[in-house]
This record gives C-alpha cells, structure tokens and sequence, in this order.
C-alpha cells in the first residue's frame, strides 16, 4: 500500500460517521409536504414521517430494545415498513426484513439464525407466525401491525398494537451518533442447496448505496429525481426493495405504497397518485400488463427499472406498446444491490431505435464507484471486448463483505479480493456489462455452450408465447440438450415442431447454432418462480424429469 500524507485532523474536528439517519434529514427539509401514500387507506406528510420515526423508536427502546439486537420485520411493502427501515438501525439495532415467501422451515432457520429478539408481525402472518413461534429460540416478544383497529389474541408475547403504541409514544428521540460500520440490515438469501445465507449491511454501506443509487438512477432520464412519484413493485424484504426507499427518503420524493401486491389496485394507485417511476422483477411487470384495469390504459409517462431476471425484447416491446419505458438494471442480493443500469450515452442516443432497444434490456453501465471486470475458471482476467466470457467480478464500497455467521462461504464468496457473481457475462469497451446467463444455467451440449438467456429471448418473440424458461437437461449421447418450457397466450397452440420452425432463422442468421433449438418442450399454464418472482429453474428441472417419466401431457417432442 502506498504510503501516503495523512494529516490528523484538528482538536475538536467531528469526524460525522455516515449513518442512516443522515438520510432521513434531507427530506423534510427539502420537501416538507410531500406525502407518504398506503394504498388508500393512509397518507401523511414528510414531516409526519419524521415524527412517527421518532415514536417508533421510543417504542423499541421501551420494550427493551438495544443496539446490537435484532429486529424482524414481517409485512408487506407500506408505510409501517419504511419507518422501520429508518427507526430501528437509527437506534444501534439491526432490522432483519423477513421473506415472508419462504417456506416455513426457512423462515424459522433464518430468525434463529439471526438471532432476532422482537419482531413485527403483519395481521396477515399471524397465523403462520404463530405456527413455528414455540421453535423461535431468542424472540421475547411481538408487535401487532395491522391496516384495522384488530387485536390478535394470539399472537405470542404481544407488546400491543403499531398504530396504539405510536401514538402513546413521544414524537422527539435524539439519536445518538455511534461507529458507521455497525451493521443496519440483514437478511436471507436461498440458492439451490443448502439453508438461505444471511447477508448484512453497515450504515456506511447503505448510506455510500443511497448516493450512489440517487445519482445512478437520476442520471436516466425519467427514473428518480425529486419530482418523480415514486411507488416499489419489489418487496422491501427483498435487498430493502432494491435500496430506493432510502434514496427516495432522502430526496423527498412522494412515495406510493401498495402493500400486498393486487395487480388491479396497482393500476389504481398508479393513476389516481400519479406514479412515474417503479421497479420490479419482469413477471410482476406482467402481471401488471395483465391486469384488468390496464386493459385500455394508457401508461405514458411511467417508467420502470427491471432487474432480478432477465429482460427480454418481447417484454420490452410489450410495455412500450402500452406506454411504459423499461430500462434494465443489474444487481443481487449480496451487492446492495444495484450495480449498473442501462444508461445510454450521446452516442447510443444518435443510434437508431433498434440499437437503443438493445442496450436498453443489457445490464448496461456499472454505476459510480462500482469496478467490473471477467475471469476465466483459474481466475485470470479477460478483455473488455464484447466477445470474452467469464464470471463477472466486482468491487464497490458498498458489496456485503460476507454471509452472517459463516466465514467459509464469505471467503468463497470473495475469493482473489472480487465478489463473485456466478453470472456469465461480456464487458465491452466501455465497461459495459451484457449477461449472458447464470454459470449453473449455461447448457453445455455437444462440447458447445448455450446460453439460456438468449434462447428465451429468442423464444419469447414468438407471438403466442406468453412466458418461457429454458434449462439444460442431461443426455446420453450430448452431454445436456436445452429444454423450453412454455406458457402460451390464450388461443394460441405451440408444439416442439413450432418453436423449431420459429427459431430456424435465427440459426440461418448465425445468432445461434442448430444444436441449440430444444427438440423437447412443455406447454406449462404456469412457470414456477422462487419468493422474490424469478424463475425457480431448479424447481423447473425437477418437474421436466416427473414430466418425463410419467409421459406428461405436457410435453412435445420431435
């Protein structure tokens, strides 16, 4: 390490730790009356949010909470949730924002694993709360959120009702300054084996993610900016819905949340509270587009950031037809998430609308402050061309620095000193990044490597297919072959000979070679998808081997 000049500070100089109540100041102070939406149950202002910030806090702090313990969280996406994402690590406790979609043996496995010790629980969740609360091993008590004035007797060691608590509770709490390394977040992410790992944030890296989040969102137009109304379509359990809440927070932005996600009331909010920017994974997008009340609306003006799977053209096609700009963003649980977003330069401005189009559903720029770069298996690095492939690598301040409690997958995790993503990826010469698949979902057949992705890209554009996923399945003779399973728009019918005809051109094109096209599909009426809405293709793989034995009617070969 070089060594530099370092001159010690004055006597007196504050050296004014990076904390997440600093986030919270500069929205009330810039937009004091903008309001703070429910569904349309609640609304209130900046102002009002501080104060119940503060009252929540007291109520923690009179139920015995103290710095360094853990609070969980179990609700849906609401104005409850974003106090809570300010109150509890303003005062030196960790909240742990449960995923409520996970099974009740995961959910149990991560609040003993986090050790939580009081948690909030949503109406909705007390009976599957109640279900495994015997189990809990450090858990004292619990906190009633609901949208109505009702009591739930049952509920374990019940300190009372949110809103009751709240409003006994003093409106001023001075919070006190402390390290700005203290972790602030946690929470649990599954993979394919094994128990979901905890990942966790400091303030420093929350508050570094906001900023940076801030200035990469508001650097695409029509994205977050302080006259923008702001509503997530991305649970807050999930990577704290993505980190805009605080973002948001901080530059005043009138936010909308819709609890439970209800497709028709999400249309609503979006039109009477005038919405403009979202974000979400694409199979919320369609269940948006799909929704009654989008039949014959006209969504100009709103634009949403897509992330957590893959962005197809025939997704992006789909929304632009309706009004909706989409724009592709890159991130996982472990960095923060947000990496890059799909910004397009002078250059690609000047270009014609298909070429936007293209850049547009990439991964696109890494953001400020975030380095990318691609390594070969032995970890060596490859050139920024466009046409090398490895694992994509990063570094920012903000990456969780491991996994909550074990050290050995934290170590894999950050082996040679770069995050590993497991995503396979190009850079281009920009620094552009264009993932090309999971590293556990390219398919290798013939001694040959096909890329999921694009084959669902290219499958999507047929136009009676609604949803695709595409795995590699073993075979005999080649190794893997790619497997599509589908589900058709209604009215349409869609065979194994079908979907060869439809992608021959792109072969005759030499987007892909011959060996790609699957010479076995299944017409599905649903894709299963994991908690946070992605495709769960380790779910999927399973299926297509009952499918198989069992002769489904599902299936379509050759």
């Amino acid at each position: 390490m070089l060594q530099t000049r370092v001159i010690p500070p004055a006597e007196g100089a504050y050296p004014s730790p990076l904390l997440i109540k600093s986030l919270l100041l500069s929205g009330h102070r810039y937009e004091r009356t903008r309001e703070i939406v429910y569904r349309d149950q609640s609304r209130y202002s900046y102002l009002t949010l501080n104060e119940r910030i503060c009252r929540l806090a007291n109520v923690l702090t009179e139920a015995g909470v103290r710095a360094g313990d853990t609070v969980a969280v179990m609700d849906w996406d609401s104005h409850r949730y974003l106090e809570c994402m300010f109150a509890i690590p303003m005062i030196g406790a960790v909240i742990h924002t449960i995923n409520v979609r996970l099974s009740v043996e995961q959910i149990l496995f991560t609040m003993n694993h986090a050790e939580d010790r009081l948690v909030l629980v949503n109406s909705e969740f007390v009976s599957l709360y109640s279900s495994f609360a015997s189990k809990l091993t450090t858990v004292e008590n619990t906190l009633l959120l609901t949208d109505t004035a009702e009591k739930a007797a049952d509920l374990p060691n019940l300190l009372g009702e949110y809103e009751t608590l709240l409003a006994e509770a003093s409106p001023n709490y001075r919070f006190e300054d402390f390290d700005e390394n203290s972790v602030a977040t946690t929470f649990y992410t599954t993979g394919t084996t094994g128990d979901p790992k905890g990942v966790y944030f400091t303030h420093r890296q929350l508050v570094l993610h906001t900023l940076a989040v801030a200035t990469i969102l508001g650097s695409v137009e029509g994205l977050l900016g302080t006259d923008k109304v702001y509503m997530p379509i991305t649970p807050m359990f999930h990577v704290h819905a993505w980190g805009v809440p605080y973002a948001a927070t901080m530059l005043g932005v009138k936010q909308v949340y819709p609890g439970r996600y209800d497709p028709e009331l999400l249309v609503q909010l979006w039109r009477k509270e005038g919405v403009t920017f979202s974000h979400c994974v694409p199979t919320i997008l369609q269940m948006v587009l799909n929704a009654k009340a989008a039949k014959d609306a006209d969504f100009t003006g709103w634009n949403i950031l897509i992330g957590g799977s893959s962005l197809n053209r025939s997704w992006y096609e789909a929304a632009k037809a309706k009004g909706i700009q989409l724009t592709a963003a890159y991130g996982m649980s472990e960095t923060g998430p947000l990496v890059s977003v799909a910004h397009l330069n002078d250059e690609l401005m000047a270009s014609s609308e298909d070429e936007r189009t293209a850049y547009r559903i990439k991964a696109g720029a890494p953001g400020v402050l975030v380095e990318a770069a691609i390594v070969d298996g032995e970890g060596s690095f490859l050139p920024s061309d466009g046409q090398a492939q490895g694992e994509l690598v990063l570094r920012a301040p903000w990456l969780t620095a491991g996994y909550y409690r074990e050290p050995h997958k934290g170590a894999e995790l950050w082996a040679g000193g770069w995050l590993h993503t497991g995503d396979v990826a190009t850079l281009d010469s920009t620094g552009g990044i264009d993932i090309r698949d999971r590293i556990k979902d390219v398919i290798k057949t013939g001694g040959e490597w096909v890329s999921s992705l694009e084959l669902e890209d290219l499958c999507s554009l047929h136009p009676g297919v609604r949803e695709v996923a595409v795995v590699g399945i073993a075979d005999p003779q080649w190794g893997e072959r790619p497997f599509a399973v589908l589900v058709a728009h209604e009215g349409h019918v869609i065979d194994a000979r079908t979907l060869k005809e439809h992608l021959k051109p792109f072969v005759e094109q030499g987007h892909i070679n011959k060996w790609a096209i699957p010479s076995q599909i299944a017409l599905v009426p649903e894709i299963p998808k994991t908690s946070v809405g992605k495709l769960d293709k380790k779910r999927i793989r399973l299926d297509i081997i009952e499918w198989q034995s069992t002769n489904s009617a599902f299936l379509s070969t050759l």
